[in-house]
């Protein structure tokens, strides 16, 4: 008689357990085990939870808890919640031994054919008679009627396999995922996205928890309540004065936020926000003026310090330039009957002694012309702040759309589709890639209705729906590899060595962290280029990135294939960057930064000045939009920058998928470098009069997911 020992863990969520009958067989090199029902005393599938506050430090100290995760914390340090009293052992016998064993597999049938009452199963840990233990990963919802068949060791790629029932196995689990997760086809121009058009269509596995979706409709209760009892919410009446706008959200103000509207006016964190804001895209070096920005010496003079030039100070790399041509020409939509409007202009920085980025001169269209005038800091105050509304206004709406929905969002999806369909779960690349992709296929279908659906938030912005695809569309298009990947970015942006720039600070010091971990796991299962090349499933994962993430362009530079591994380590660190570090620093400030209308509107109903000397106060508040679409766009930035209970931080893996002892040290190791840098943008923050804490790692989501 073989004796096979069984650990089975249950999720700790909320609702994870199941009063179901859970029934196990195992399959060997030398036969299979009969159907098992796991029964011992009491209520065998139970979840329960505690929780404890603890430093980002103690991550690594913490692995040996079988299922935990991990939430930012406002008082410090982070939400560790870890579920306790899950697994209980079972006993399966058999009359020989089953040799090598290759699958297992977990059935659940309803208890007295009630309602199903989904289980769910964080992993089974077998014990062999010859005294191997095997882990099978699991990590899902388990329906009733459900066969689920779960591989267990190391991870392996399609040619090491042997096996004819693993063979056959990994086949048949990639057809159902192919069937299982289409493509579909929305706007030509863009990114094709997942087939499901409702969330309640999306598998188990990739779904919101049910304490998310719990605290979303909260945050939006509490949010409409609000809005409804000071008569904001759908109100059409026109701001009458800047102090009304104070109103709007008391509840949630931050000290960010509170900073934001008393410093707006000012031009040294006008050009801040460029640095540090949400859109640290748009800047670059300027050596040589654009022919259709004719800024002189003269214009500039009076904001050099004295005996410098314009052209002294370009050759010494201290000027830079926003170029908004990307939005020129798309039309606007129009609103009770008046178009709505929206500039693509230029900007020219300036690099002060003092480290702070000024800027210098803004032209609001493209084209130079007597009635485009270039508005400059010496011009009458109200002039120069609207110049500034507008141009702020355009640079929110692109980093909206392009940098926050097309680049991480909607590129997160395909990264995620792509995962979800050609790689096997005992495939190395679906073990790490799959935790980035925690939620999004959720929370994109989610917000494709939110904020494009046809009351959305977005299409309450100046373009409209239409002009919002057109803008994704030229921004998709113009999308190099080179600018997903940040140190070549920030390169060949000329920004290497521009101070007080915290986001690239972070971001690279992040880049550096990530691709060592991918690196040294990536080069363990694929130690030469031939592993690389023989890897059929990573070819064709590449392929499908790149024919529907990146429409074929192969002026992109995006990879349609892989030849080495330096090629699949370098792609795999940009996805994992783009979907964690990256969103965090476009979505997290947004409330910040946004909330307050005046800093700049999504939605702008007064067309930019032409003469200068014409700008009142009332001019710039009938610029921005009335009651009911300002509330509508600071409710947006509420949501998407809001803190949640379950967040999963960068470097926690609260799924153990790996199973060999090297690889586990190497997230170890992995966590230990992100804790120190953790530490250290913590110590830099607080001698900071405006801390830059976006991208400290315990405040970056391991996915996108909100």
């Amino acid at each position: 008689m073989a004796e096979y020992k069984l650990s089975v863990t249950t999720g700790g969520m909320r609702h994870a357990g199941t009063l179901d009958n859970i029934f196990i067989i195992l399959f060997g090199t030398e036969g299979q085990s009969e159907r098992t029902r796991l029964d011992n005393s009491g209520i065998d599938f139970k979840s329960g939870t505690a929780s404890s506050i603890l430093s980002y430090v103690t991550i690594k100290k913490t692995q040996q808890i079988s299922s935990h995760l991990f939430a930012f914390n406002p008082l410090g340090g982070l939400h560790f919640t870890f579920f306790c009293a899950q697994t209980r052992t079972y006993s399966l016998k058999c009359s020989f031994s089953l040799g090598k064993l290759l699958l297992l597999k977990v059935e659940k049938d309803s208890f007295l054919h009630l309602l199903d009452d989904r289980w769910y199963c964080c992993k089974v840990e077998v014990m062999t008679p010859e005294g191997e233990e095997i882990a099978f990963p699991c990590f899902r919802w388990i329906s009733s009627g459900e066969e689920v068949e779960l591989r267990g060791g190391k991870a392996l790629k399609v040619f090491e396999e042997e096996h004819p029932l693993l063979i056959d196995h990994r086949n048949k689990e990639l057809k159902l995922r192919k069937s299982l997760y289409q493509w579909a086809v929305g706007d030509k121009k863009l990114p094709r996205h997942i087939h499901f058009t409702d969330i309640s269509e999306l598998p188990a596995e990739v779904q919101l928890s049910e304490l998310r979706s719990d605290e979303i409709h909260h945050s939006k209760r509490k949010m409409n309540t609000e809005l409804m009892f000071k008569g904001l919410a759908g109100s059409c009446k026109e701001w009458k004065s800047i102090e009304d706008l104070e109103k709007v959200f008391k509840s949630r103000k931050t000290s960010m936020s509170e900073y934001v509207s008393k410093h707006w006016k000012e031009d040294d964190f006008f050009g801040y926000q460029f640095l540090n804001g949400t859109n640290p895209n748009a800047i670059k070096r300027c050596s040589k003026l654009p022919p259709n920005f004719p800024v002189t010496e003269e214009m500039v003079k009076p904001c050099l310090p004295n005996g410098l030039t314009l052209k002294d100070e370009m050759e010494k790399g201290n000027i830079f330039l926003c170029d908004q041509r990307i939005m020129e020409g798309i039309p606007t939509r129009v609103k009770d009957g008046n178009p709505l409007h929206m500039t693509a202009g230029l900007c020219l920085f300036y690099m002060n002694p003092e480290g702070k980025l000024m800027p210098l001169a803004i032209q609001l269209n493209q084209k130079a012309s007597a009635e485009n005038p270039i508005f400059l800091p010496t011009d009458p105050e109200k002039d120069w702040l609207l110049a500034k509304l507008f141009f702020k206004s355009a640079d929110l709406l692109e980093c909206e759309v392009v940098h926050h929905l097309l680049i991480t969002h909607f590129l997160s999806e395909v990264f995620a589709v792509a995962t979800l369909r050609c790689f096997p779960t005992i495939h190395p690349l679906h073990k790490l890639l799959i935790p980035h992709f925690r939620f999004t296929l959720h929370i994109n279908i989610m917000g494709r209705e939110a904020l494009l659906g046809p009351d959305g938030a977005l299409c309450a912005s100046s373009f409209g729906l239409e002009g919002l695809m057109e803008l994704m569309g030229r921004g998709l298009s113009e999308t190099t590899y080179s600018a997903l990947c940040l140190p070549e970015n920030i390169t060949a942006r000329g920004l290497d060595s521009i101070p007080n720039f915290y986001y690239r600070d972070d971001a690279l010091k992040l880049w550096d962290v990530i691709e060592s971990f991918v690196s040294s796991v990536v080069k363990d299962h694929y130690p030469s280029d031939d592993d690389v090349f023989k890897d059929t499933e990573l070819q064709e994962w590449i392929d499908e990135i790149f024919t529907q993430g990146f429409l074929e362009n192969k002026q992109s530079g995006v990879p349609a294939s892989f030849h080495t591994v330096e090629e699949v380590v370098k792609f795999v660190t940009m996805v994992i960057f783009t979907v964690s570090v990256q969103h965090a620093a476009v979505n997290n400030g947004q409330f910040d930064f946004h909330s307050w209308i005046p800093n700049g509107s999504l939605q702008l109903q007064k067309p930019p000045p032409t003469f200068k000397g014409q700008s009142r106060m009332n001019t710039f508040l009938q610029a921005l939009p009335n009651v009911g679409d300002s509330v509508k766009f600071a409710a947006m930035f509420w949501m998407l920058s809001d803190k949640y209970t379950d967040m999963v931080p960068l470097g926690a893996f609260p799924e153990e998928r790996f199973s060999e002892p090297h690889l586990k040290q190497m997230i170890k190791d992995f966590q230990a470098e992100l804790s120190y840098l953790s530490e250290e943008i913590s110590l830099r923050n607080s001698k900071l009069q405006v801390p830059y804490a976006y991208l400290n790692p315990k405040q970056i989501e391991n996915s996108v997911a909100v």
